[in-house]
């Protein structure tokens, strides 16, 4: 068994995952077990760098937010602002203080730098302005829609002035009350305002479609996809501060679908400019239903890896990661029953793993699912091996 276990392992590069794969994927996604493990982005960095070199990859998406996406887009294609700057205002979730981030955003921009704009690296933040105890005020990403379109299209057209959207935003700190998570009175999604503030959004972003032929001409393609990210943003936000006041039972269910939503629809428009490495936590990228519980309750729903498979087809590709050990969280060596022990018996730190073949040669060996003794590690579960592509494994993972 093991030998034939160590048949469908391979080194780490960008050759041996794309022999995996039928054909080079739009988005090539790469998950990860859990979050703040340089370890598993300085290895993510390295692939990308394969990419880049050996398979004409120009993007990478991270699970940060989109909004401050934009910052770190701007530098490492065009030199705006400082690397410190951009460490401390580009990234959401505490990214920003990670040195294997700081060096991808450092590398990306000496490669761009004397570049002509298609030879361009790309950065992306693909999550919403979100944090597991709230969301933001959409006044950025709305406010920016309305003066883009402000400054190229007809005043006779807009369904309200931007005064209108200030009054009815009023203050940001109404929409990120961190109370409002737990308490759904407490939020404002339900306001007469907020109400209003849907509608003209939706109207915005149609204004936005309908405007595209005059638009692209009048700035450039990339102006109009960065508006079309204001406009997914700004609905996106109202439609999950909605959420955020409802009290039926189906709240958390709505609301963590809603991230994952919004997740897929960035990533399909980052697939539109080309062949992009997408990098998030396993769950957000797999192709079965997420599961969890939150405040007691079971919660199913589809991730955005899920999403963007039905829609990309054999276009979307998901690499998972799984580990060995994480010691300075308490995880320590696998048992010998589970995917992760049987490939930590193998004399081999990191490989990648034909996840099919994999699942083939253990037949009717049904692995054990790992149990983790820490919250921020999410074992492998066996019962996905056959939905994904491929299965990097590292065997022991140091602190950072």
């Amino acid at each position: 068994m093991a030998t034939d276990i160590k048949e469908t392992t391979h080194a780490v590069e960008a050759a041996s995952v794309m022999k995996l794969l039928s054909a080079r994927p739009r988005l090539l996604a790469l998950g990860e077990p859990t979050h703040g493990e340089d370890t598993l982005l300085d290895l993510r960095n390295e692939l990308f760098r394969q990419l880049v070199e050996q398979e004409g990859y120009r993007t990478i998406a991270i699970e940060s937010d989109c909004m401050r996406g934009l910052v770190v887009d701007d530098y490492v294609t065009s030199g705006t602002g400082t690397l410190d700057e951009v460490m401390e205002h580009g990234f959401s979730h505490g990214w920003g203080t990670s040195a294997a981030n700081r060096e991808l955003v450092r590398w990306m921009r000496a490669y761009n730098d004397g570049r002509p704009a298609p030879e361009r690296l790309r950065f992306a933040g693909f999550d919403g302005p979100l944090e597991i105890t709230g969301a933001a005020s959409p006044r950025q990403a709305l406010t920016a829609l309305h003066g883009y379109l402000t400054a190229r299209v007809d005043a006779g057209l807009f369904p309200c002035t931007a005064e209108t959207l200030d009054r009815l935003l009023g203050a940001d700190d109404r929409w990120t009350n961190t109370a409002a998570m737990m308490d759904p009175a407490r939020s404002v999604g339900k306001s007469a305002e907020a109400n209003e503030l849907r509608l003209l959004a939706d109207d915005l972003v149609s204004l936005l479609d309908e405007q595209t032929p005059h638009l692209i001409t009048a700035t450039s393609r990339d102006d109009w996809d960065r508006a079309r990210l204001y406009g997914r943003t700004a609905t996106g936000l109202l439609r999950y501060h909605s959420w955020m006041a409802d009290t039926s039972p189906s709240r958390m269910t709505r609301l963590v679908a809603l991230r994952d939503r919004m997740m897929a629809d960035n990533l399909r428009a980052v697939a539109e400019r080309g062949p992009a490495l997408v990098h998030a936590h396993n769950g957000h990228l797999q192709r079965e239903k997420s599961t969890m519980r939150m405040g007691g309750l079971p919660l199913e729903w589809w991730s955005a890896g899920a999403l963007v498979s039905a829609h990309l087809g054999e276009e979307y590709a998901f690499l998972a990661t799984a580990l060995g050990t994480l010691r300075h969280q308490g995880v320590d060596t696998p048992a010998p029953d589970t995917v992760e022990g049987l490939l930590y018996a193998l004399p081999l730190d990191r490989c990648v793993v034909d996840a099919p073949r994999l699942a083939t040669v253990l037949g009717d060996t049904r692995p054990a699912p790992r149990v983790s003794p820490w919250f921020g590690y999410a074992p492998l579960d066996p019962a996905h091996l056959a939905g994904i592509d491929g299965l990097v494994f590292v065997k022991d993972v140091p602190q950072s």
